[in-house]
């Protein structure tokens, strides 16, 4: 590997990228001096093109401190004509149409990725470009076919991991991995689960499959739709800014709690134990019981009068048409919608029986004939999905009744309301309970379906809450993203087959991701610690990344039962001063109750600080983060407040732990840990 640029090859690059982003300005000019008056017909074609000239001017912004391309290839002569390319965020080309710069997910690109000595992929170079503040500075260049050249790791590749950042998460399109990148342009038809310990970059990875399928199959997702889901709002403005890094600026982004308040507000909690069973994903047969039970078999036949003529319906033959709908096990809303229909054809037999030749008019007059209504209202009643749950909730009979066989007397005393609501609207509606109203409205009438679904941090699932997701993806495909070790919830998942079964996706295709790149190897080996007590079996991840000095654990004053610098506050906030002389992020995560007292004591210091998803606030690199809210998060700097703390506030020692190995993991850089109290015995030592 060569990696001692010559000032005219330096130079030559350095043109290339000027007139790139020459070339880049042209084609935002172009579309912003398009005349829509002369193409369009009405004022409805017009504002549809109005709106995709914009979205096309945002997609070609150039962003200064973004390199417009990060790698090159140059293939051998057998292969592409010998052609070089550049490689980049987005495709480029010149005033004659030729590519100055390719899309890394071009098909001609992906040798920038899994090209090797051993599988060159027809590549004679590939250059890597090292950046500073926008400017070409540096390249590295690789001579695949060539058996006298060294292999080693690329300075420019280990540089861009470890660049320290301030701010929301940025792209990784120049870091990507082979193993990441044959996730990431995994086809559209199929579910791909990815189990990845920490730095291991499976967010990252789900975020690019996005832009990789969007890019290969813009129009069907265009109309179906793409949705990320994270497990908060700090998470999602975290990430919110890789997708139109990379052009892609047409990605929903919603948390699971955001995706089922639809039909009521949620403004009460649960105790964990009621939580636990209102997510068991037996709450599903309960509730398809309870919508059922609204229908009766009809006992009285249906008269219709028409004209002159008298047609009757015998109630023996409602029956069967009833109990056909309901042995078809369809959505309870398209069953009735169905009925009056099914009702109508036995007339119209009997009027083709005796001579006359209706048509579908007649049809459709008899099924709104009002004996058909009135029949239909009886026996099949409209459903409303919130009052329904309501009434499972409060009323103990008909959730005995529903519930026989399928929970126990103390899980159905568990999730009942010690004081039932009077109405839909003054009920105090826990997450749990608009995940059950929503599974209630997909009996009723079906969901509709995306294109694609990403869900990240999908280890802290209920089985209800895969089960809402798994109906946003119904004939769409999913990216299943999460780590089983950070399960930190009481419903956390147990195995990633039984999670993909109630997703509705027990086919998919299982990958682990056990290659760290972001966390130093010291951290992630003393986080790793807690693994055996909490998640037995599971892989530690192997960081590539040897950071000599990257941990620092001390002892603070106080015996962590005071205020201030009792508790060793103080202490925390000094070690906070000194990882701000550390470029980058700097994380300060503490235990939620701790929060409140080191906000104080920051500001006593002069520190001042930022709550987490504001990390793009100019001027500020210390963001004070609750435990909580600390999964999927990353800082260059972290200082962890009293890890004793953070496992105490769990309801059970596994949880606990669980918690604790997601605040460890949280640094890129460097991880310091102050604590007053003794550290949890499975972290001091092995």
């Amino acid at each position: 590997m060569s990696a001692t640029p010559t000032t005219d090859s330096l130079a030559l690059e350095r043109a290339h990228l000027s007139a790139s982003r020459a070339a880049l300005r042209a084609m935002r000019e172009d579309v912003e001096a398009l005349d829509i008056r002369d193409v369009t017909a009405n004022w409805v074609n017009a504002a549809v093109l109005q709106t995709q000239i914009e979205a096309r001017i945002a997609a070609l912004a150039d962003l200064a401190h973004t390199p417009l391309f990060f790698g090159r290839l140059d293939y051998l002569e057998t292969a592409q004509e010998g052609q070089r390319f550049y490689i980049g965020r987005r495709h480029v080309h010149d005033a004659d149409g030729d590519p100055m710069v390719v899309d890394w997910r071009a098909p001609v690109s992906q040798p920038f990725y899994r090209a090797s000595r051993k599988d060159p992929m027809h590549i004679g170079l590939r250059r890597r470009f090292g950046y500073t503040g926008g400017d070409l500075t540096a390249y590295e260049d690789e001579h695949l076919t060539d058996p006298d050249e060294e292999e080693r790791t690329s300075r420019l590749l280990q540089a861009e991991i470890e660049r320290p950042r301030v701010g929301p998460m940025r792209d990784i399109v120049a870091t990507i991995q082979p193993e990441q990148d044959e996730i990431v342009r995994s086809g559209l038809a199929g579910t791909v689960c990815v189990q990845g310990g920490p730095g291991t970059g499976k967010t990252a990875v789900g975020l690019h499959r996005v832009a990789y399928l969007l890019y290969a199959h813009r129009e069907r997702l265009a109309r179906t739709g793409t949705l990320v889901i994270g497990p908060n709002r700090s998470f999602l403005h975290y990430i919110e800014q890789v997708l139109p890094a990379l052009g892609e600026l047409q990605v929903r982004q919603a948390t699971v709690d955001e995706l089922v308040t639809a039909h009521v507000e949620v403004r009460g909690t649960d105790t964990a134990r009621a939580a636990v069973v209102k997510g068991d994903a037996r709450m599903a047969e309960v509730l398809r019981r309870a919508v059922r039970s609204h229908v009766t078999l009809p006992e009285e036949p249906v008269v219709v009068v028409r004209g002159s003529r008298r047609w009757r319906v015998p109630a023996y033959e409602l029956k069967e048409i009833v109990s056909e709908l309901l042995d078809r096990d369809i959505r309870y809303g398209a069953a009735r919608d169905a009925l009056p229909q099914r009702i109508a054809h036995a007339v119209l037999v009997r009027m083709e029986q005796a001579g006359e030749a209706p048509d579908d008019r007649v049809q459709d007059a008899v099924a709104r004939n009002p004996a058909v209504k009135a029949a239909v209202k009886a026996v099949w009643p409209q459903v409303d999905p919130a009052k329904l749950v309501l009434r499972l909730l409060s009323d103990p009979d008909f959730l005995a009744a529903h519930a026989d066989g399928v929970l126990t007397a103390e899980e159905q005393a568990a999730v009942l309301w010690a004081k039932p609501p009077r109405s839909v609207r003054s009920a105090r509606w826990s997450a749990a309970d608009a995940v059950l109203v929503d599974e209630a409205a997909d009996l009723v009438s079906r969901t509709p379906s995306l294109g694609h679904v990403v869900l990240d941090e999908a280890q802290d699932l209920s089985p209800m809450q895969y089960r809402a997701v798994g109906r946003r993806c119904a004939t769409g495909s999913a990216t299943v993203l999460g780590d089983l070790a950070q399960g930190t919830t009481p419903w956390a998942t147990r195995s990633w087959a039984e999670a993909l079964a109630h997703l509705g996706k027990p086919d998919a295709a299982v990958e682990e991701l056990t290659a760290g790149f972001r966390v130093p190897r010291e951290v992630i080996a003393y986080a790793s610690r807690l693994l055996p007590h909490m998640s037995p079996g599971l892989s530690e991840v192997r960081s590539v990344r040897e950071s000599p000095g990257s941990l620092a654990v001390r002892r603070a004053g106080g015996d962590g039962n005071g205020d201030g610098e009792g508790a060793g506050y103080a202490d925390v906030v000094a070690a906070c001063a000194e990882s701000l002389s550390h470029e980058g992020s700097i994380g300060l995560i503490a235990a939620d109750a701790r929060v409140p007292a080191l906000t104080e004591a920051l500001a006593a210091a002069g520190l001042p600080h930022l709550a987490p998803g504001d990390e793009t606030t100019p001027g500020c690199r210390l963001t004070l983060v609750p435990a909580s809210l600390a999964k999927g998060l990353e800082y260059d700097h972290v200082v962890l407040d009293d890890p004793a703390a953070i496992v105490a506030a769990e309801p059970d020692e596994r949880t606990g732990l669980r918690r604790l190995y997601v605040a460890l993991t949280r640094a890129v850089s460097g991880l310091t840990v102050v604590h007053c109290a003794p550290l949890p015995w499975q972290l001091a030592g092995r």
